[in-house]
């Protein structure tokens, strides 16, 4: 993994989780083009990793993040050559690889989520945040609209009219108001925003791997509608015949916790 001097995003393990931190000391950890490249490299890292059964996005020193790093713009996004590149080949990739990690991605968020930050926290499965987090996108301050590629995971998870209030306004506003919005899954307290995770997490890494990916699998699909073809069912029922399938009923008919291996 390289490391920007200006930013990094950290990989770390403890059994089947993954915590990907954001770290961008005395920036709010606003995410610089090294950072959003990293981002990109290690959940294709994570995505591979058949062991790790669930990932922890957090931000380091107290802040998810700031957004992007705006003192990058006047070089990185210079011109429209600038502009597209670095909305098209750097932020578009590194946010597709976060939504297209096949494991469930849980958001730890504490005190900024604004811009970029945002957009990385709708593209996972389940946000958790603490009651003083702030968010918005007040990019129109910045004389430009929000990327197709950025847009997408927010409008998919709040809908046009709230995803339009956001950007129209440009307002920063705090966790009740985003859990309202549908941005949020909950909110808790600031200081039991670690543990709430790690209780998340652990349920989800207690869980059948294969189910948790089948899941999320199916979901996005129909989320984009239209009918099944054969082959996306066959997809879906592969789990039928899987040894966690077997594991999962043979302990409820015993009375123990199932021991899932992911097969």
């Amino acid at each position: 993994m390289t490391q920007d001097v200006a930013g990094r995003v950290r990989l770390e393990r403890e059994g089947h989780l993954a915590w990907v931190t954001l770290s961008h000391p005395g920036r709010l950890n606003a995410i610089t083009v090294g950072m959003w490249r990293e981002l990109q490299d290690v959940f294709t890292q994570i995505g591979a990793d058949d062991t790790v059964r669930c990932v922890i996005v957090r931000g380091e020193g107290g802040n998810f993040a700031a957004g992007a790093d705006i003192r990058e713009f006047p070089v990185e996004r210079a011109d429209m050559a600038g502009v597209q590149r670095y909305h098209r080949e750097i932020l578009a990739p590194a946010l597709q690889a976060v939504a297209a990690c096949p494991q469930p991605v849980i958001a730890q968020i504490d005190g900024v989520c604004v811009g970029g930050g945002m957009e990385i926290a709708s593209q996972c499965d389940v946000r958790i945040a603490g009651a003083s987090a702030r968010f918005g996108v007040p990019i129109n301050r910045l004389g430009f609209p929000m990327a197709p590629d950025e847009m997408r995971g927010l409008l998919a998870l709040v809908g046009r009219a709230a995803t339009l209030a956001i950007l129209l306004e440009g307002r920063v506003f705090d966790a009740q108001e985003a859990r309202s919005l549908g941005l949020l899954t909950r909110v808790v307290a600031d200081d039991q925003v670690a543990a709430a995770v790690r209780r998340s997490a652990d349920r989800i890494a207690q869980g059948a791997p294969l189910a948790a990916r089948i899941n999320k699998r199916l979901s996005a699909r129909l989320t984009q509608g239209g009918a099944l073809t054969e082959d996306e069912y066959q997809d879906y029922f592969s789990y039928a015949e899987s040894r966690d399938h077997k594991e999962g009923v043979r302990a409820f008919l015993a009375g123990v916790d199932p021991s899932f291996s992911g097969d």
